[in-house]
């Protein structure tokens, strides 16, 4: 197959077609270097302009202040729900997390592993329909941080607010719909991402730090789960994944040329629109979100019965319409619209929903 499909997968996910083909044409030698990108060191010249590169051109996009370290690691956001609490939950300390899905859960999991959690909210006896409201979050002022994930891919809800936390620091898991819109950096100790819906190929994550944050972690942590020493050797302790933070480095060219951040946002509600009109307006599919808590990047819904989406999911593949299928623990059709997804793709989905509709409901 050479011909390019729609791809709606959670991730990895789509990205820039501009990108990929020109991480194709100069896949074999870098431009004035005579070797691949999969083969130069991480110590080289050629590599520190594409790290630098990368960092300044995410520092332009997201505003991050100087105060704030941009590190470049592995073992994705799930490493991340470890060395949070790791490096920020101090022996006889605790946190508060609040519960939006099953990323979320999963993260307190590992939280409790080192010590003390509070739950200031959960939705989950809603069936994570919605984010809680303000009023809603109860938190303990001496708590060490305050844990959330900004989008739930797998039950597609979105935070459309920054929590109030007062003085204790916010940290967020922000890998599904970071670069997506704009966001205000300074309201967050710390935010992590897995690169592999929005920013490159899934082996980097991206984490934002401030300065006050690495005084945290405490003697004696292993020397690869201390942000110290990420911070201390500007992401090159060890040999980092190169070739996703070369792509990284293109992605955010790309947005930059795109207009940033403000105008990835218009584009993904222009795009997210087209999907959601289309089940407001029907009474054969059905929203798993409340509108106001809607994610931009994961749209999920329900048709009448498990038949129906099976069906539905397998001529939408005959179609070129890939990786539509739910999650397998809530089931229901999941589309992943993340930035780089054309808007003719969406396009290609809403018609076929209709006609879906037409000819089974």
């Amino acid at each position: 197959m050479t011909e390019r499909i729609y791809n709606f997968s959670a991730g990895p996910a789509v990205l820039p077609l501009e990108v990929l083909e020109e991480a194709q044409r100069d896949l074999v030698s870098l431009p004035g270097v005579g070797m691949s990108v999969l083969e130069i060191s991480h110590r080289s010249k050629a590599f520190d302009e594409i790290i630098n590169g990368c960092e300044a051109d995410i520092r332009k996009l997201a505003r991050i202040p100087d105060y704030y370290h941009v590190l470049f690691l592995q073992g994705g956001a799930s490493m991340q729900f470890s060395m949070v609490p790791m490096n920020l939950l101090p022996a006889g300390g605790k946190a508060d997390y609040i519960i939006t899905g099953s990323w979320s859960k999963k993260a307190i999991k590992e939280a409790q592993r080192i010590g003390r959690v509070n739950i200031a909210a959960t939705t989950e006896a809603e069936n994570f329909k919605r984010v809680p409201k303000q009023e809603e979050i109860t938190l303990d002022a001496e708590a060490a941080y305050v844990h959330i994930t900004t989008n739930e891919t797998i039950h597609g809800v979105e935070w459309n607010y920054d929590p109030k936390v007062g003085d204790v620091p916010l940290v967020a898991d922000a890998s599904s719909d970071i670069f997506g819109r704009p966001i205000n950096v300074t309201n967050y100790a710390l935010i992590y991402a897995g690169a592999q819906k929005n920013l490159a190929p899934a082996g980097v994550t991206l984490v934002f730090i401030r300065d006050d944050m690495l005084s945290r972690s405490p003697q004696g942590m292993h020397t690869m789960l201390d942000y110290n020493t990420h911070a201390k050797n500007k992401s090159l302790y060890n040999t980092p994944p190169v070739f996703a933070i070369y792509v990284m480095r293109l992605v955010m060219k790309w947005l930059l040329e795109q207009g940033g951040l403000e105008a990835a946002e218009s584009r993904n509600k222009e795009k997210a629109k087209l999907i959601y009109d289309v089940i407001d307006s029907s009474r054969f599919y059905k929203g798993h979100a409340d509108a106001d808590c809607r994610s931009l990047m994961n749209v999920t819904f329900r048709l009448p019965s498990e038949d129906l989406e099976k069906q539905f999911v397998s001529e939408a593949t005959k179609a070129g319409l890939d990786g539509l299928k739910g999650h397998r623990s809530v089931g229901g059709i999941r589309a992943s619209i993340y930035n780089a997804f054309p808007k003719e793709g969406v396009e290609a989905l809403a018609a076929f929903m209709k006609e879906f509709e037409r000819t089974r409901g």
